[in-house]
C-alpha cells in the first residue's frame, strides 16, 4: 500500500464520503487511488474557489465534512477566498493539497510555495507529511480536528513522494472530540437578568438558529418579554412555517447601533458581540450600546441547543407553540421589486427547499419577507468574501443527495467570481434554481462610496460597472451546460420558477432589475 491509498482507506473509515476536487501533477496518485477504491463520490470543479466553496455549502447541509483536492500552493491560494467564508460559517473541511516531492522542494521548482503559511490563513489545523508511513495517522488527526464542534478546516499537505512511495498504514478513526462544558454561573446570570424585565436581547447564531434551539429561544423570549435576533455573520437559518422568521442584526452599521441600542442587556448563544463589517470615518466599530453588557451563555465551540434548555429550565419557561408564520402569499404579478421576487419565492418554493443567497444589495431584506412559506434552510454569506453563493448551492444541492430543490439568490457581480459552479451543476444534473439578479454593476459599492465620504467620478464608477458591454446570463449559462430563459416582470419570473421546480437538473433565470 502506498501512501496515497492509505489516506484513501483512512478517509473511507472516518466517514468522509465527498471529495470536491480540482488536481494537478501531484495529486495523480491521490486520483489513481481514489479510482481504485469504492465509496467516495468524486465532484470536478473548474476552479478552485468552486471546489472549496462546494465544500462549505456540503457541510452546511449534511452537516459532516467533506474532502477537498487542490493543487499545490497556487491552487490552495485560488481556493483562499472561500475558505475564509467557510471558516466564518464555521464548517468542518478537511483540504488535501499537493505539493512539491520532499526532495525536491530544495530546487525551488516554478509551483514551489509556502503552502503551510498560506493554508493557516484559515485553517485551524495544518500538517505536512513527512513520510508515506504517516499519511494515514495525520489523515485521521485531519478528520478530528474538521468534525470538532461546530466545524474548522483541517488541512493535509501532502509532498507528492509520500502519496506513491509504499508504506502507507490505514489509522483507524479518532474519536470526536465534546464541546466544551457550559458555565452555570453565565447560565444563573442570564436568567436573573432576563427574569428583571429589563430590554435584552438573546443574539443567536450557529446551532442556535436551527430548528432544535429556535423552540427553545422562543419559549425564553415568551417567558421573559426578551428579543431574540439573529447574528448577521449567521451561515445557515432555518426559516418559514414552523420556524422563527429572526431578524438579523442590520449591516448598516447606523442601522444596527439604532436596533440594538434599547438593550442593557445582550445574551450571546454562539454569536460574539456585533461589530461592523467595516469602519467609517466618525462611526463607532461597535454596534451595541457603549452601555451594555453582554452575558456569554455560550461561545461558537459550545451546544447551543443545550445552554438554550439549561435557560429555559433555570427560568421555568413552559413550552408554547411556535408562531404563526401567516398564510403564504399567492403569486405576484407585474413590475420587479425587491418584495415581489420574495413573495414569488414564497409563493412556489418547495418544502423543504434549501436558499443559497448572495443578493447582496438587492436582496438584503428579502429573508425576513419570506417567512411565510413552506419549512426551509436559509444559507448566507458568512465571510464578505464574494463569490460563494453559486458554488454554495452546488455543494449544498450535493449535501442533500440530489433530493431537496436549491434556489440560489445571485447578484451578477459576484456571480462572476465561480460561474464555474454552473457547469458542475449541469455535469451532476444538481436541482439548483439559479435566480441572477442582473443590475449590470457593484451596487453595494456605490452605498459604500457615500458611507466613506468619497465622492466618486467618472473613473470610478466605471469600476462599478458591469456594462459595456452587457453581460448575457442566458448564454454564459448555456456555455456551461445549463438551460436558462430572462425574466423582466414578476409573472414571467413566477411561470419560469415554476418550469425549474419540475426539472431534474439546473436551471437560470436572469432577473433583469
Amino acid at each position: 500500500m502506498n501512501g496515497a491509498e492509505s489516506l484513501v482507506a483512512t478517509l473511507l473509515g472516518g466517514g468522509i464520503d465527498t471529495c470536491f476536487a480540482n488536481p494537478g501533477t501531484s495529486e495523480m496518485h491521490f486520483v489513481a487511488a481514489l479510482d481504485r477504491s469504492a465509496g467516495i463520490r468524486c465532484v470536478l470543479g473548474l476552479h478552485e474557489t468552486v471546489v472549496t466553496g462546494m465544500a462549505d455549502g456540503y457541510f452546511r447541509i449534511a452537516r459532516r465534512p467533506a474532502a477537498t483536492l487542490l493543487h499545490c500552493g497556487p491552487g490552495l491560494a485560488n481556493g483562499l477566498a472561500n475558505l475564509h467564508n467557510a471558516r466564518r460559517a464555521r464548517s468542518g473541511i478537511v483540504n488535501i493539497v499537493g505539493d512539491q516531492a520532499t526532495y525536491h522542494r530544495p530546487h525551488d521548482a516554478p509551483l514551489t510555495a509556502d503552502t503551510d503559511a498560506l493554508a493557516r490563513t484559515v485553517s485551524a489545523w495544518v500538517r505536512t507529511c513527512a513520510r508515506a508511513a504517516d499519511v494515514g495517522r495525520d489523515a485521521a488527526q485531519a478528520i478530528q480536528a474538521a468534525r470538532t464542534m461546530p466545524g474548522q478546516i483541517a488541512t493535509l499537505i501532502l509532498p507528492s513522494d509520500t502519496s506513491w512511495d509504499a508504506g502507507g498504514v490505514v489509522a483507524d478513526p479518532l474519536p470526536v472530540p465534546q464541546p466544551p462544558p457550559l458555565d452555570p454561573f453565565a447560565v444563573d446570570e442570564a436568567a436573573r437578568v432576563l427574569r428583571s424585565g429589563e430590554p435584552a436581547l438573546v443574539l443567536l447564531a450557529g446551532h442556535g438558529v436551527l430548528a432544535p434551539a429556535q423552540a427553545l429561544a422562543w419559549r425564553i423570549a415568551r417567558a421573559t418579554g426578551a428579543t431574540l435576533m439573529a447574528d448577521f455573520v449567521t451561515a445557515h437559518q432555518a426559516r418559514g412555517q414552523g420556524r422563527l422568521n429572526l431578524p438579523r442584526v442590520p449591516y448598516d452599521t447606523d442601522l444596527a447601533r439604532q436596533t440594538l441600542a434599547p438593550f442593557k442587556t445582550i445574551v450571546l448563544v454562539n454569536a460574539k458581540p456585533p461589530v461592523g463589517f467595516f469602519a467609517y470615518p466618525g462611526k463607532p466599530s461597535t454596534q451595541a450600546s457603549d452601555e451594555a453588557r453582554f452575558i456569554t451563555l455560550s461561545r461558537p465551540d459550545q451546544d447551543a441547543t443545550a445552554a438554550l434548555a439549561a435557560l429555559a429550565e433555570a427560568l421555568g419557561a413552559p413550552p408554547v407553540p411556535m408562531p404563526d408564520a401567516g398564510p403564504r402569499p399567492q403569486p405576484p404579478t407585474g413590475a420587479i421589486s425587491p418584495e415581489g421576487l420574495a413573495r414569488a419565492i414564497a409563493a412556489l418554493m418547495p418544502d423543504q427547499a434549501i436558499v443559497s443567497d448572495e443578493s447582496i444589495s438587492y436582496g438584503r431584506g428579502l429573508a425576513a419577507t419570506i417567512g411565510g412559506g413552506p419549512p426551509h434552510d436559509w444559507l448566507n454569506l458568512a465571510g464578505g468574501a464574494i463569490g460563494d453563493g453559486l458554488p454554495v448551492a452546488t455543494g449544498a444541492a450535493i449535501g442533500a443527495k440530489g433530493e431537496r430543490r436549491v434556489i440560489s439568490l445571485q447578484a451578477d457581480g459576484s456571480a462572476l467570481y465561480s460561474l464555474q459552479a454552473l457547469w458542475t451543476q449541469s455535469r451532476a444534473k444538481l436541482p439548483c434554481t439559479t435566480i441572477i439578479l442582473s443590475n449590470r454593476k457593484y451596487a453595494i459599492l456605490l452605498g459604500e462610496y457615500a458611507k466613506v465620504g468619497a465622492s466618486p467620478g467618472r473613473t470610478a464608477l466605471d469600476m462599478l460597472d458591469l456594462g459595456n458591454p452587457d453581460l448575457n446570463w442566458v448564454k454564459l449559462a448555456n456555455g456551461l451546460g445549463v438551460e436558462g430563459a430572462a425574466a423582466r416582470d414578476l409573472d414571467t419570473l413566477c411561470d419560469l420558477l415554476r418550469q425549474s421546480f419540475f426539472r431534474a437538473g439546473p436551471f437560470l433565470i436572469e432577473l433583469e432589475i
